[in-house]
């Protein structure tokens, strides 16, 4: 796939879940008008929405349709926004900024933050279980897991006590491979899921692609956060090490943490072999990881 062609996929796969996200708050009256704003303001204002994406091209890849890949990759995108919502919360990291707009609990109120990021959860289980699929039972818990007390949130809780310690690179990415990295395996997986059944062996391969390309895009992270400016990555840049949070670049220095980042794309890429060319958007998406600059 071309870099145009990835952009051109990206743009429209953007634009379709955003469409449907936007459309989950206007078929419905608020009863909390202030709640559902804080809401939207988590939710629409930016984001890359990088596991909807995932969700689809993997969902592709294996013969599922757009419209039966749409709960799920709203399902993510959704469980993403409310994770964001409370990670900027003053009891977790206490930022400013987030997508270039200013948080949740600083647009509006912490009390009100707290209750959008719940209400968003909540939305996620919601829009997947109103969908109407063969094996909703193994879409559902495979969402559950991932941003649950096995997956997002231990990596929160081992994010949060991690601070001003001295983990190894084990360690490190043990951390990183729940609070990032389930959600990321959790979009190919449902993507996956909604194409073929739970015994398919291209889904053991998806499932080394995706473990790979989550780590991949931590680190890109981390080193972002190290060259990149806060216009451009649209929070504060410099955060982590304010924070005396430990990332790929302080344990293994700016060109080892990239050169990592490099051998998991190849690893990505090289897992996609049995899906033959269907995999081809995947492939690009595993160097977009690295490549992109927020």
């Amino acid at each position: 796939m071309s870099d145009d062609s990835l952009v051109s996929r990206l743009a429209s796969d953007r634009a379709r879940v955003d469409d449907r996200l936007e459309a989950l708050f206007a078929e419905r009256l608020a009863p909390a008008p202030r709640l559902e704003a804080a809401m939207r303001h988590g939710l629409l204002v930016g984001g890359k929405r990088l596991r909807p994406v995932l969700v689809y091209a993997a969902g592709r890849a294996l013969g599922a349709a757009d419209d039966d890949l749409d709960a799920p990759a709203m399902a993510l995108e959704l469980i993403h926004a409310y994770s964001l919502v409370h990670d900027d919360l003053p009891a977790m990291d206490d930022d400013d900024l987030r997508r270039g707009q200013p948080t949740v609990h600083r647009a509006y109120d912490e009390a009100t933050a707290i209750l959008a990021g719940d209400a968003l959860q909540a939305l996620a289980f919601e829009v997947l279980a109103r969908a109407s699929h063969p094996r909703l039972a193994a879409l559902v818990a495979t969402l559950a897991d991932a941003a649950g007390r096995d997956g997002m949130v231990a990596g929160q809780a081992l994010d949060l006590a991690a601070v001003g310690g001295h983990p190894d690179v084990a360690a490190l990415a043990a951390m990183h491979g729940h609070k990032t990295g389930a959600l990321i395996r959790a979009a190919v997986r449902l993507g996956g899921l909604v194409a073929v059944d739970e015994a398919d062996p291209r889904l053991a391969a998806l499932d080394v692609y995706a473990d790979a390309i989550g780590l991949a895009f931590q680190i890109h992270d981390d080193v972002l956060d190290v060259t990149g400016d806060t216009a451009t990555l649209g929070k504060t840049s410099g955060a982590d090490a304010a924070r005396a949070k430990p990332t790929y670049p302080s344990l293994l220095g700016l060109e080892g943490a990239c050169r990592r980042a490099d051998e998991l794309v190849e690893t990505a890429v090289a897992a996609l072999a049995p899906l033959g060319a269907d995999a081809t958007p995947l492939a690009g998406l595993a160097h977009y990881m690295i490549e992109r600059d927020y």
